[in-house]
């Protein structure tokens, strides 16, 4: 099997964009634009995972969803790689340890959502996740406040550049993360699921 590792130079910037894709969407596109532009990243990867360890239900085949991942992305600076299928990880923090020994001269940043960074205290290894990696964080829609509040939020409230400071989190020495607001738009991949747009028998 031939799998999907981009290229990255030494020194090279990367915001890391994790998650099922089951299926892609324009939201995906919005944020990793947005972080593109925010934080001064050279590139962002969708690290288009087999499988979600959080959820109960398999996605579609990851074929599929790197395949509609590749005829959605118009940017060339977004690229698309299986590095979980190639790394055998499921986890993120394994994930960040398997692209560490790999890309050993990159700066990485991980980019969620902040609906994630609510729920992020639920993730494994999550402390170490935030003491190892940069995280950058994009506001969507009615998650700001509890993403704030959250367990996450708080223990590494020290370590949170403001967001007149987002140009330097790419460059800042972790634990170091960032929260940005934006215009989200209002899309989500259960959504598109729900209203048949993705069929899960496809």
């Amino acid at each position: 099997m031939r799998y999907d590792m981009p290229y990255a130079r030494p020194g090279a910037k990367i915001g890391l964009l994790g998650g099922s894709f089951d299926p892609p969407h324009a939201g995906h596109l919005h944020i990793s634009r947005a972080a593109l532009k925010r934080f001064g990243l050279d590139e962002v990867w969708w690290l288009v995972s087999p499988g979600n360890p959080l959820k109960t239900k398999g996605p579609a085949s990851i074929e599929r969803r790197m395949a509609a991942s590749r005829a959605l992305v118009d940017h060339p600076r977004i690229k698309i790689t299986d590095f979980e299928l190639y790394s055998g990880t499921r986890y993120t923090a394994a994930t960040l340890e398997a692209l560490f020994a790999a890309y050993p001269r990159v700066d990485f940043t991980w980019l969620m959502g902040a609906d994630n960074l609510a729920d992020f205290h639920r993730w494994d290894k999550w402390q170490w996740i935030m003491e190892n990696v940069r995280i950058g964080v994009l506001a969507r829609p009615d998650d700001c406040l509890r993403a704030l509040r959250s367990p996450a939020a708080r223990r590494f409230a020290y370590a949170r550049l403001h967001e007149e400071h987002r140009m330097k989190l790419a460059h800042a020495e972790p634990p170091a993360w960032c929260f940005v607001n934006l215009p989200m738009m209002r899309i989500s991949s259960t959504r598109l699921r729900a209203r048949g747009d993705w069929p899960t028998s496809a």
